[in-house]
């Protein structure tokens, strides 16, 4: 039996899909329902679904970047889109990551039971539902590479608050774990080095303009102990603050 998830910010959309679909005729059972991005992440982590029929255009939230984390993060997930705009350029991008049908609300039962014909039979070819070791597919990689893209521009657009990687993971709809390992695997770097460099990069910036104190650039990049900015830069330019700064204005 397949498992399905269903999530969409209209209630009476689940209500319908969960009440009118013949789920057992397709060997399916749906498992969980959401009406946002976060209950839905928590089912999908809870329940490891097989087939998932989601709207990636709720409210506040950035569709492309939770459908590429639900990619990257579950790669053997059967993923259909339900939405109620008709792009084409968000229909080919949210295709490159992975989904297999693209739904226009309000959607025709012929075109969801045609979804989940083509979704069940490729869960029965591939063995998806298994887990095992495996090249993964294009739009995988695709997914991949986009949560690395959407995590880096977002720590290099908030590197001065205190952010963590938890932080980051919540805006990229991934787990903390998965998102850790994607840096790895991507950058060769963990998520605080990545930061560090970040916030020392932002810094020798500042140090250029003599109207800052070091101390103030400190804070200003994100830093709240001045001993740790101090350690951190010296790591990484192999000089201390100071002497970046003289050098700098020296030239």
């Amino acid at each position: 039996m397949y498992r399905v998830v269903l999530i969409d910010d209209e209630e009476i959309i689940v209500h319908g899909l969960q009440s009118v679909v013949n789920w057992q005729a397709y060997n399916c059972a749906v498992v969980a329902t959401a009406n946002d991005a976060a209950s839905g992440a928590i089912a999908i982590r809870t329940h490891r679904p097989d087939i998932l029929f989601t709207d990636i255009r709720m409210p506040d939230k950035d569709g492309l970047t939770m459908l590429a984390g639900l990619r990257s993060e579950f790669p053997d997930m059967l993923v259909t889109v339900l939405t109620g705009y008709t792009d084409f350029e968000y229909a080919q991008r949210a295709i490159r990551l992975g989904v297999v049908r693209l739904l226009v609300k309000p959607s025709r039962m012929e075109e969801i039971q045609e979804a989940l014909r083509f979704m069940t039979a490729k869960l029965a070819e591939s063995g998806a539902s298994q887990v095992s070791e495996k090249t993964p597919e294009p739009s995988t990689q695709n997914a991949n590479s986009f949560i690395v893209r959407q995590a880096t521009a977002y720590m290099e657009e908030n590197y001065n608050l205190k952010i963590t990687l938890q932080d980051v993971a919540d805006q990229c709809y991934v787990s903390q774990w998965h998102l850790s390992k994607l840096l790895n695997k991507h950058t060769g770097q963990s998520f605080y080095d990545l930061l560090n460099r970040i916030r020392i990069k932002a810094a020798k910036r500042l140090l250029e303009d003599p109207q800052f104190r070091i101390g103030d650039i400190c804070e200003m990049v994100g830093y709240s102990d001045n001993a740790h900015f101090s350690r951190t830069f010296k790591k990484l330019e192999g000089m201390n603050a100071n002497e970046y700064r003289n050098a700098a204005l020296k030239d």
